[in-house]
């Protein structure tokens, strides 16, 4: 028999240890491909966020660009309708002002 601090362990003990550690490795290596897995869909993740901002920005940048072209529009419309109602209010006045000429005698 031996004496002191360490004894021989069993052969059943031994192999119940070396079962556990085993099944400890398992488990370990489980949730490491778990993590590696979550790790793989947060890097895609990523890239689609990331390529989301870009496609936004250029959203956005083309919205501005529309904006101003749509005031453009806008303004010659205005600006426009200001001609034809000019024309209109020159041809009545010269209109007005024939008939009073022509009623006149000139």
């Amino acid at each position: 028999m031996e004496t002191g601090i360490t004894s021989a362990i069993q052969r059943n003990e031994h192999e119940e240890f070396a079962r556990r550690i085993t099944e400890e490795n398992e488990r370990q290596n489980h949730r490491l491909a778990v993590l590696e897995e979550n790790t793989r869909r947060l890097e895609k993740l990523n890239v689609s966020i990331e390529r989301l901002a870009v496609n936004m920005e250029n959203m956005l940048k083309e919205q501005l660009h529309q904006g101003r072209r749509l005031e453009q529009l806008e303004a010659r419309d205005g600006e426009l309708w200001r001609k034809v109602l000019a024309h209109a209010v020159t041809t009545a006045v010269g209109a007005v002002l024939g008939y009073l000429l022509l009623q006149a005698g000139i």
